[in-house]
Protein backbone atom coordinates (compact mmCIF):
# COMPACT_ATOMS: atom_id res chain seq x y z
CA UNK A 1 0.00 0.00 0.00
CA UNK A 2 1.15 3.27 -0.61
CA UNK A 3 3.05 5.31 2.23
CA UNK A 4 1.00 7.82 4.24
CA UNK A 5 2.18 11.31 5.11
CA UNK A 6 0.49 12.81 8.37
CA UNK A 7 1.84 16.98 7.92
CA UNK A 8 1.30 19.39 10.99
CA UNK A 9 1.55 22.66 11.46
CA UNK A 10 1.69 24.44 15.19
CA UNK A 11 0.64 27.40 13.49
CA UNK A 12 -2.80 25.48 12.94
CA UNK A 13 -4.57 25.11 15.93
CA UNK A 14 -7.94 23.79 16.66
CA UNK A 15 -8.30 24.85 20.26
CA UNK A 16 -7.30 23.59 24.05
CA UNK A 17 -8.25 19.93 24.45
CA UNK A 18 -10.82 19.93 27.40
CA UNK A 19 -10.02 16.53 29.70
CA UNK A 20 -13.82 16.65 29.80
CA UNK A 21 -13.95 14.82 26.91
CA UNK A 22 -12.55 11.70 28.66
CA UNK A 23 -15.77 11.29 30.76
CA UNK A 24 -17.74 8.00 31.57
CA UNK A 25 -21.28 7.67 32.39
CA UNK A 26 -22.67 5.25 35.28
CA UNK A 27 -26.68 4.80 34.57
CA UNK A 28 -28.63 2.51 36.88
CA UNK A 29 -29.04 0.40 33.76
CA UNK A 30 -28.55 -3.77 34.00
CA UNK A 31 -25.31 -4.16 36.06
CA UNK A 32 -23.96 -1.09 35.98
CA UNK A 33 -24.58 0.00 39.49
CA UNK A 34 -25.12 -2.93 40.90
CA UNK A 35 -23.14 -5.72 40.24
CA UNK A 36 -20.89 -3.65 38.50
CA UNK A 37 -19.21 -0.72 40.53
CA UNK A 38 -21.17 -1.34 43.49
CA UNK A 39 -21.61 -4.92 45.24
CA UNK A 40 -21.47 -5.44 48.47
CA UNK A 41 -21.33 -8.81 48.35
CA UNK A 42 -17.76 -9.07 46.25
CA UNK A 43 -15.24 -10.89 48.00
CA UNK A 44 -13.34 -7.57 46.06
CA UNK A 45 -16.01 -5.03 47.44
CA UNK A 46 -14.24 -2.50 50.02
CA UNK A 47 -15.97 -1.21 53.00
CA UNK A 48 -18.47 0.95 51.20
CA UNK A 49 -19.58 -1.86 48.91
CA UNK A 50 -17.42 -0.66 46.10
CA UNK A 51 -15.89 -3.04 43.77
CA UNK A 52 -12.08 -2.65 44.10
CA UNK A 53 -10.67 -4.16 40.82
CA UNK A 54 -13.35 -2.06 38.93
CA UNK A 55 -12.23 1.02 40.56
CA UNK A 56 -8.05 0.25 39.64
CA UNK A 57 -9.29 -0.72 36.20
CA UNK A 58 -11.60 2.47 35.77
CA UNK A 59 -8.64 4.58 37.40
CA UNK A 60 -6.32 3.23 34.50
CA UNK A 61 -9.01 5.11 31.94
CA UNK A 62 -8.20 8.36 33.92
CA UNK A 63 -11.67 9.93 33.24
CA UNK A 64 -12.59 13.32 34.11
CA UNK A 65 -16.17 13.34 34.54
CA UNK A 66 -18.96 11.37 35.04
CA UNK A 67 -22.39 11.45 34.40
CA UNK A 68 -25.49 9.93 36.57
CA UNK A 69 -28.14 8.42 36.85
CA UNK A 70 -29.44 7.98 33.46
CA UNK A 71 -29.81 7.94 30.54
CA UNK A 72 -33.22 6.52 30.34
CA UNK A 73 -33.67 5.77 33.77
CA UNK A 74 -33.23 9.69 35.21
CA UNK A 75 -36.99 10.31 33.64
CA UNK A 76 -38.29 8.56 36.02
CA UNK A 77 -36.10 8.82 38.63
CA UNK A 78 -37.02 10.47 42.06
CA UNK A 79 -33.62 11.71 43.84
CA UNK A 80 -35.38 11.87 47.03
CA UNK A 81 -35.83 8.18 47.04
CA UNK A 82 -32.00 7.73 46.83
CA UNK A 83 -31.14 9.96 50.06
CA UNK A 84 -31.04 9.15 53.93
CA UNK A 85 -30.79 6.38 55.84
CA UNK A 86 -30.53 3.38 53.28
CA UNK A 87 -32.56 0.97 54.81
CA UNK A 88 -35.73 3.27 54.62
CA UNK A 89 -35.24 4.35 51.10
CA UNK A 90 -38.42 2.99 49.05
CA UNK A 91 -37.83 -0.02 46.57
CA UNK A 92 -39.10 1.26 43.19
CA UNK A 93 -39.98 -0.22 39.48
CA UNK A 94 -38.14 1.27 37.36
CA UNK A 95 -40.19 2.06 34.12
CA UNK A 96 -37.14 3.07 31.49
CA UNK A 97 -35.35 -0.60 31.99
CA UNK A 98 -38.35 -2.16 33.76
CA UNK A 99 -36.41 -3.12 36.19
CA UNK A 100 -36.23 -3.30 40.33
CA UNK A 101 -34.50 -0.01 41.92
CA UNK A 102 -33.36 -0.77 45.73
CA UNK A 103 -32.09 2.55 46.33
CA UNK A 104 -29.15 1.19 47.66
CA UNK A 105 -27.00 3.74 45.80
CA UNK A 106 -27.82 7.41 45.30
CA UNK A 107 -26.86 10.58 45.08
CA UNK A 108 -24.19 10.41 48.25
CA UNK A 109 -22.77 7.53 47.15
CA UNK A 110 -21.82 8.56 43.64
CA UNK A 111 -20.70 12.12 44.71
CA UNK A 112 -18.57 9.94 47.31
CA UNK A 113 -17.04 7.61 44.76
CA UNK A 114 -16.42 10.48 42.75
CA UNK A 115 -14.36 11.67 44.98
CA UNK A 116 -12.44 8.35 45.20
CA UNK A 117 -12.28 8.19 41.92
CA UNK A 118 -11.02 12.29 41.13
CA UNK A 119 -14.25 12.60 38.84
CA UNK A 120 -16.16 15.60 38.60
CA UNK A 121 -19.40 15.09 38.62
CA UNK A 122 -22.36 15.44 36.07
CA UNK A 123 -25.83 14.99 37.46
CA UNK A 124 -28.95 14.65 35.14
CA UNK A 125 -32.26 16.24 36.33
CA UNK A 126 -35.76 14.15 35.79
CA UNK A 127 -37.46 16.61 33.29
CA UNK A 128 -39.70 14.20 32.21
CA UNK A 129 -42.09 12.93 35.51
CA UNK A 130 -40.14 15.40 37.37
CA UNK A 131 -40.35 19.21 37.77
CA UNK A 132 -38.56 22.61 37.69
CA UNK A 133 -38.44 22.72 41.57
CA UNK A 134 -37.80 19.06 42.41
CA UNK A 135 -34.32 19.51 40.32
CA UNK A 136 -33.90 22.76 42.00
CA UNK A 137 -34.41 21.11 45.44
CA UNK A 138 -31.46 18.81 44.00
CA UNK A 139 -29.15 21.55 43.72
CA UNK A 140 -30.01 22.82 47.15
CA UNK A 141 -28.98 19.68 48.38
CA UNK A 142 -25.83 18.98 47.30
CA UNK A 143 -24.36 22.74 47.06
CA UNK A 144 -26.00 24.93 49.67
CA UNK A 145 -24.36 25.18 53.31
CA UNK A 146 -26.46 23.96 56.29
CA UNK A 147 -29.88 25.98 57.06
CA UNK A 148 -31.99 25.15 54.88
CA UNK A 149 -34.27 21.94 54.56
CA UNK A 150 -32.93 20.08 51.45
CA UNK A 151 -29.10 21.48 52.82
CA UNK A 152 -30.01 20.06 56.52
CA UNK A 153 -31.38 16.83 54.76
CA UNK A 154 -27.65 16.28 53.57
CA UNK A 155 -26.36 16.82 56.78
CA UNK A 156 -28.65 14.71 58.57
CA UNK A 157 -26.85 11.87 55.92
CA UNK A 158 -23.65 12.56 57.67
CA UNK A 159 -22.52 14.95 54.57
CA UNK A 160 -22.28 18.47 56.62
CA UNK A 161 -19.96 20.45 53.48
CA UNK A 162 -22.08 21.24 50.62
CA UNK A 163 -20.50 18.72 47.36
CA UNK A 164 -20.40 21.36 45.06
CA UNK A 165 -22.00 19.82 41.75
CA UNK A 166 -20.92 22.04 38.86
CA UNK A 167 -22.46 20.50 35.64
CA UNK A 168 -26.03 19.20 35.12
CA UNK A 169 -28.16 17.75 32.24
CA UNK A 170 -31.78 18.89 31.77
CA UNK A 171 -33.29 16.26 31.64
CA UNK A 172 -31.93 13.56 29.02
CA UNK A 173 -33.26 12.84 24.94
CA UNK A 174 -36.48 14.80 25.67
CA UNK A 175 -36.72 14.47 21.95
CA UNK A 176 -37.29 10.49 21.85
CA UNK A 177 -41.01 9.14 21.70
CA UNK A 178 -39.82 6.29 23.65
CA UNK A 179 -38.76 8.91 27.01
CA UNK A 180 -41.07 8.87 30.08
CA UNK A 181 -42.16 12.73 29.84
CA UNK A 182 -41.36 13.35 26.33
CA UNK A 183 -42.84 16.37 25.06
CA UNK A 184 -42.59 18.67 22.09
CA UNK A 185 -39.53 20.76 21.28
CA UNK A 186 -41.52 23.90 22.52
CA UNK A 187 -42.93 22.48 25.51
CA UNK A 188 -39.64 20.89 26.57
CA UNK A 189 -38.37 24.15 26.04
CA UNK A 190 -40.41 26.14 28.85
CA UNK A 191 -39.48 23.58 30.97
CA UNK A 192 -35.64 23.44 30.69
CA UNK A 193 -35.92 27.05 30.55
CA UNK A 194 -37.69 27.38 34.01
CA UNK A 195 -35.19 24.66 35.57
CA UNK A 196 -32.40 26.24 34.42
CA UNK A 197 -33.46 30.01 36.14
CA UNK A 198 -34.42 27.90 39.41
CA UNK A 199 -31.34 25.93 39.59
CA UNK A 200 -28.97 28.72 38.56
CA UNK A 201 -30.86 31.22 40.79
CA UNK A 202 -30.15 28.61 43.66
CA UNK A 203 -26.34 28.26 42.68
CA UNK A 204 -25.14 30.92 39.82
CA UNK A 205 -21.62 29.01 39.61
CA UNK A 206 -23.59 25.55 37.51
CA UNK A 207 -23.36 24.84 34.39
CA UNK A 208 -26.11 22.85 32.09
CA UNK A 209 -26.43 21.13 29.47
CA UNK A 210 -30.18 21.36 27.65
CA UNK A 211 -30.87 18.39 25.29
CA UNK A 212 -29.95 18.32 21.84
CA UNK A 213 -31.42 16.11 19.30
CA UNK A 214 -30.24 12.53 20.48
CA UNK A 215 -29.75 11.04 17.35
CA UNK A 216 -28.83 12.30 13.27
CA UNK A 217 -31.76 9.59 12.50
CA UNK A 218 -35.27 11.38 14.77
CA UNK A 219 -36.85 13.59 12.00
CA UNK A 220 -37.11 16.59 14.37
CA UNK A 221 -33.53 16.74 13.86
CA UNK A 222 -31.38 20.03 14.11
CA UNK A 223 -35.17 21.82 14.28
CA UNK A 224 -35.39 20.81 17.56
CA UNK A 225 -32.19 22.08 18.69
CA UNK A 226 -32.88 25.31 16.76
CA UNK A 227 -36.51 25.70 18.94
CA UNK A 228 -34.87 24.86 21.91
CA UNK A 229 -31.99 27.11 21.96
CA UNK A 230 -34.12 29.67 20.93
CA UNK A 231 -36.63 29.67 23.64
CA UNK A 232 -33.70 28.93 26.33
CA UNK A 233 -31.02 30.95 25.42
CA UNK A 234 -28.26 31.91 27.66
CA UNK A 235 -29.78 29.47 30.08
CA UNK A 236 -28.18 26.75 28.73
CA UNK A 237 -24.37 25.99 28.74
CA UNK A 238 -24.10 23.00 26.57
CA UNK A 239 -26.53 21.25 24.19
CA UNK A 240 -26.22 17.52 24.41
CA UNK A 241 -25.54 14.85 21.31
CA UNK A 242 -25.93 11.59 21.63
CA UNK A 243 -24.48 8.80 19.06
CA UNK A 244 -24.33 4.96 19.43
CA UNK A 245 -22.96 3.45 16.08
CA UNK A 246 -22.31 -0.39 14.77
CA UNK A 247 -21.63 -2.78 12.13
CA UNK A 248 -25.27 -4.09 11.11
CA UNK A 249 -24.81 -4.73 8.03
CA UNK A 250 -21.46 -6.78 8.59
CA UNK A 251 -19.70 -4.50 5.74
CA UNK A 252 -16.26 -3.52 7.75
CA UNK A 253 -14.79 -1.00 5.46
CA UNK A 254 -18.06 1.40 6.19
CA UNK A 255 -18.23 0.48 9.35
CA UNK A 256 -14.24 2.12 9.92
CA UNK A 257 -15.24 5.00 8.17
CA UNK A 258 -18.38 5.87 10.90
CA UNK A 259 -16.25 8.75 12.56
CA UNK A 260 -16.94 10.47 9.21
CA UNK A 261 -20.89 10.91 10.44
CA UNK A 262 -19.54 11.51 13.75
CA UNK A 263 -17.89 14.85 12.31
CA UNK A 264 -20.54 15.76 10.39
CA UNK A 265 -22.88 15.59 13.29
CA UNK A 266 -20.75 17.63 15.42
CA UNK A 267 -20.41 19.95 12.36
CA UNK A 268 -24.44 20.22 12.47
CA UNK A 269 -24.89 20.64 15.85
CA UNK A 270 -22.25 23.28 15.92
CA UNK A 271 -23.73 24.85 12.90
CA UNK A 272 -27.14 25.08 14.82
CA UNK A 273 -25.57 26.82 17.50
CA UNK A 274 -23.83 29.91 16.09
CA UNK A 275 -26.95 30.15 13.61
CA UNK A 276 -28.94 30.58 16.91
CA UNK A 277 -26.21 32.93 18.40
CA UNK A 278 -26.48 34.47 14.88
CA UNK A 279 -30.27 35.18 15.40
CA UNK A 280 -30.32 36.12 18.69
CA UNK A 281 -27.57 38.70 18.54
CA UNK A 282 -25.87 37.30 21.21
CA UNK A 283 -22.00 37.68 22.60
CA UNK A 284 -22.49 33.50 23.78
CA UNK A 285 -23.26 30.18 22.62
CA UNK A 286 -23.31 27.02 24.06
CA UNK A 287 -20.81 24.33 23.18
CA UNK A 288 -21.28 20.95 22.49
CA UNK A 289 -21.49 17.88 25.27
CA UNK A 290 -21.48 14.42 23.85
CA UNK A 291 -22.44 12.89 26.60
CA UNK A 292 -23.74 9.48 25.64
CA UNK A 293 -21.36 7.76 22.57
CA UNK A 294 -20.25 4.09 22.53
CA UNK A 295 -20.47 1.25 19.72
CA UNK A 296 -23.98 -0.55 20.26
CA UNK A 297 -25.96 -2.67 18.19
CA UNK A 298 -25.93 -6.43 19.33
CA UNK A 299 -27.31 -6.48 22.85
CA UNK A 300 -30.78 -4.43 21.95
CA UNK A 301 -32.95 -5.66 24.62
CA UNK A 302 -33.81 -4.16 27.52
CA UNK A 303 -36.47 -5.28 29.74
CA UNK A 304 -35.29 -6.53 32.87
CA UNK A 305 -38.36 -8.09 33.21
CA UNK A 306 -38.76 -7.00 37.38
CA UNK A 307 -35.67 -8.21 38.10
CA UNK A 308 -33.33 -6.67 40.32
CA UNK A 309 -29.44 -5.73 38.24
CA UNK A 310 -30.47 -8.02 35.22
CA UNK A 311 -28.51 -8.44 32.54
CA UNK A 312 -29.07 -5.90 30.04
CA UNK A 313 -26.99 -4.51 26.88
CA UNK A 314 -23.86 -6.74 27.77
CA UNK A 315 -21.84 -6.38 24.87
CA UNK A 316 -18.59 -8.10 23.49
CA UNK A 317 -16.55 -6.44 21.50
CA UNK A 318 -14.25 -6.93 19.26
CA UNK A 319 -11.01 -5.20 17.33
CA UNK A 320 -12.87 -3.27 14.74
CA UNK A 321 -15.00 -1.77 17.22
CA UNK A 322 -11.91 -0.57 19.18
CA UNK A 323 -10.85 0.60 16.06
CA UNK A 324 -14.08 2.74 15.53
CA UNK A 325 -14.01 3.92 19.01
CA UNK A 326 -10.29 5.18 18.50
CA UNK A 327 -11.91 7.59 15.44
CA UNK A 328 -14.84 8.63 17.71
CA UNK A 329 -12.19 10.00 19.93
CA UNK A 330 -9.69 11.39 17.31
CA UNK A 331 -13.14 12.98 15.64
CA UNK A 332 -13.54 14.65 19.15
CA UNK A 333 -9.84 16.24 19.26
CA UNK A 334 -10.21 17.18 15.58
CA UNK A 335 -13.33 19.56 17.29
CA UNK A 336 -11.86 20.50 20.56
CA UNK A 337 -13.05 24.13 19.76
CA UNK A 338 -16.58 23.15 20.07
CA UNK A 339 -16.70 19.67 21.82
CA UNK A 340 -16.06 20.30 25.28
CA UNK A 341 -17.47 17.42 27.45
CA UNK A 342 -18.24 13.48 26.30
CA UNK A 343 -18.94 10.76 28.50
CA UNK A 344 -18.31 6.86 27.46
CA UNK A 345 -21.77 5.14 27.65
CA UNK A 346 -21.68 2.78 29.69
CA UNK A 347 -18.09 2.16 32.31
CA UNK A 348 -19.00 -1.39 33.40
CA UNK A 349 -20.96 -4.32 31.85
CA UNK A 350 -23.42 -2.86 30.18
CA UNK A 351 -22.43 -1.35 26.51
CA UNK A 352 -18.56 -0.97 28.52
CA UNK A 353 -15.03 -1.64 28.62
CA UNK A 354 -15.47 -3.79 31.67
CA UNK A 355 -17.55 -6.95 32.04
CA UNK A 356 -17.53 -8.18 35.50
CA UNK A 357 -18.81 -12.08 36.06
CA UNK A 358 -18.83 -12.68 39.81
CA UNK A 359 -15.82 -11.49 41.52
CA UNK A 360 -13.96 -11.93 37.91
CA UNK A 361 -13.23 -8.90 35.74
CA UNK A 362 -12.73 -8.73 31.75
CA UNK A 363 -11.08 -5.84 30.18
CA UNK A 364 -12.73 -5.27 26.71
CA UNK A 365 -10.83 -4.19 23.34
CA UNK A 366 -12.53 -0.21 23.73
CA UNK A 367 -11.02 -0.42 26.80
CA UNK A 368 -7.58 0.51 25.28
CA UNK A 369 -8.09 3.24 22.64
CA UNK A 370 -9.53 4.86 25.47
CA UNK A 371 -6.73 5.30 27.79
CA UNK A 372 -4.08 5.84 24.81
CA UNK A 373 -5.87 9.13 24.26
CA UNK A 374 -6.65 9.71 28.03
CA UNK A 375 -3.17 9.59 29.11
CA UNK A 376 -1.86 12.15 26.18
CA UNK A 377 -4.85 14.61 26.37
CA UNK A 378 -2.86 17.32 27.65
CA UNK A 379 -2.06 20.04 25.24
CA UNK A 380 -4.14 21.83 21.81
CA UNK A 381 -5.71 20.09 19.19
CA UNK A 382 -3.56 20.89 15.65
CA UNK A 383 -5.23 20.45 12.37
CA UNK A 384 -3.77 17.29 10.24
CA UNK A 385 -3.64 16.87 6.47
CA UNK A 386 -3.39 13.28 5.69
CA UNK A 387 -1.61 12.41 1.90
CA UNK A 388 -2.07 9.03 1.37
CA UNK A 389 -4.52 6.11 0.04
CA UNK A 390 -8.17 6.24 0.82
CA UNK A 391 -11.49 4.52 0.05
CA UNK A 392 -15.29 5.28 -0.47
CA UNK A 393 -17.42 4.00 2.38
CA UNK A 394 -20.91 2.77 1.09
CA UNK A 395 -22.98 5.18 3.42
CA UNK A 396 -20.05 6.67 5.30
CA UNK A 397 -18.44 8.39 2.19
CA UNK A 398 -14.58 8.82 1.47
CA UNK A 399 -12.39 7.83 4.33
CA UNK A 400 -8.97 8.25 4.80
CA UNK A 401 -7.10 4.47 4.96
CA UNK A 402 -4.90 5.97 7.84
CA UNK A 403 -6.95 7.87 10.64
CA UNK A 404 -4.73 10.96 12.29
CA UNK A 405 -5.07 13.29 14.98
CA UNK A 406 -2.42 15.45 16.86
CA UNK A 407 -2.15 16.98 20.14
CA UNK A 408 0.71 19.62 21.19
CA UNK A 409 1.48 19.59 24.63
CA UNK A 410 4.45 20.94 26.72
CA UNK A 411 7.83 20.06 25.02
CA UNK A 412 5.78 16.53 23.47
CA UNK A 413 4.01 15.93 20.02
CA UNK A 414 0.63 13.33 20.74
CA UNK A 415 -0.13 11.60 17.37
CA UNK A 416 -3.30 8.90 16.89
CA UNK A 417 -3.15 7.07 14.53
CA UNK A 418 -5.76 4.16 13.10
CA UNK A 419 -5.08 1.90 10.14
CA UNK A 420 -8.76 1.00 9.09
CA UNK A 421 -7.57 -1.53 6.36
CA UNK A 422 -8.02 -5.02 7.50
CA UNK A 423 -5.71 -6.73 4.90
CA UNK A 424 -2.33 -4.18 4.90
CA UNK A 425 0.23 -2.83 6.78
CA UNK A 426 0.34 1.26 6.23
CA UNK A 427 3.81 3.20 6.27
CA UNK A 428 3.14 6.22 8.04
CA UNK A 429 5.31 9.15 8.20
CA UNK A 430 4.58 12.27 10.67
CA UNK A 431 5.93 15.54 9.06
CA UNK A 432 5.89 18.72 11.54
CA UNK A 433 6.23 21.90 9.41
CA UNK A 434 7.56 24.18 12.07
CA UNK A 435 8.03 21.45 14.80
CA UNK A 436 11.24 18.98 14.94
CA UNK A 437 11.17 15.91 16.33
CA UNK A 438 13.99 14.49 18.79
CA UNK A 439 13.38 11.16 19.84
CA UNK A 440 9.80 8.93 20.73
CA UNK A 441 9.15 9.57 24.49
CA UNK A 442 6.39 6.48 24.41
CA UNK A 443 4.20 4.83 21.75
CA UNK A 444 2.01 2.07 22.19
CA UNK A 445 0.24 -0.06 19.21
CA UNK A 446 -3.20 -2.05 19.32
CA UNK A 447 -4.24 -5.07 16.83
CA UNK A 448 -4.83 -8.55 16.52
CA UNK A 449 -5.38 -11.49 14.36
CA UNK A 450 -8.41 -10.59 12.62
CA UNK A 451 -11.73 -7.82 12.59
CA UNK A 452 -14.33 -10.26 14.58
CA UNK A 453 -11.41 -11.10 17.60
CA UNK A 454 -12.24 -10.15 20.81
CA UNK A 455 -10.95 -11.21 24.48
CA UNK A 456 -13.16 -13.47 26.29
CA UNK A 457 -12.84 -14.89 29.31
CA UNK A 458 -10.47 -17.70 28.22
CA UNK A 459 -8.24 -15.44 26.51
CA UNK A 460 -8.47 -12.00 28.21
CA UNK A 461 -5.27 -10.82 27.11
CA UNK A 462 -5.90 -11.38 23.48
CA UNK A 463 -6.40 -7.74 22.27
CA UNK A 464 -4.18 -5.03 24.59
CA UNK A 465 -2.17 -1.86 23.58
CA UNK A 466 1.61 -3.23 24.09
CA UNK A 467 4.73 -0.76 23.38
CA UNK A 468 5.44 -0.18 20.01
CA UNK A 469 9.20 0.00 19.94
CA UNK A 470 9.86 0.67 16.50
CA UNK A 471 9.14 4.51 15.44
CA UNK A 472 12.68 6.08 13.97
CA UNK A 473 13.23 9.58 14.44
CA UNK A 474 15.41 11.08 12.12
CA UNK A 475 15.84 14.45 11.00
CA UNK A 476 13.15 16.30 12.63
CA UNK A 477 10.26 13.51 11.40
CA UNK A 478 8.88 9.76 12.36
CA UNK A 479 8.42 6.65 10.47
CA UNK A 480 6.32 4.14 11.73
CA UNK A 481 4.51 1.21 10.27
CA UNK A 482 1.03 -0.01 11.37
CA UNK A 483 -0.59 -3.57 10.85
CA UNK A 484 -3.71 -4.18 9.37
CA UNK A 485 -6.73 -2.88 11.40
CA UNK A 486 -4.51 -1.28 14.35
CA UNK A 487 -4.52 1.72 16.58
CA UNK A 488 -1.30 3.25 17.64
CA UNK A 489 -0.26 6.37 19.99
CA UNK A 490 2.90 8.33 20.15
CA UNK A 491 4.55 10.46 22.21
CA UNK A 492 7.35 11.95 20.10
CA UNK A 493 9.66 14.63 22.08
CA UNK A 494 10.30 17.99 20.76
CA UNK A 495 13.95 19.02 19.82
Amino acid sequence: MEATRVALDSRFAIGAVDPRIFGGFLEHLGRVVYGGVFDPDSRRADAGGLRTDVREALGRLDMTVMRYPGGNFASGYHWTDGVGRREARPVMRDLAWQSIEPNAFGTDEFLALCGKMGWQPMLTVNLGTGSPEEARSWVEYTNLPVGTRWADLRAEGGRIEPWGVKLWCLGNEMDGPWQLGHVPAAEYAVRAQQAAKLMKDCDPSIETVVCGSCTPDIPTYLDWDRQVLEYIGDGADYVSLHRYVGNRDGDTPDYLAVPNSVDRQIEDMDAACRFVQGRRRSPRRPYLCFDEWNVWYRELAGDGRGQRAPHLLEEHYNLEDAVVVAGILASFVRHADVVRIANLAQVVNAIAPILTDGDRMLIQSIFHPFAMFSKRRAGVSLRVAVDGPSYRGRTNGEAAVVDASAILGPGVLHVFLANRSDSQAAAVSIEPADLRLSGLASAEILTGPGAKSENTWAEPDLLAARPLADVRVREGAARLELPPLSVAAASLRLA
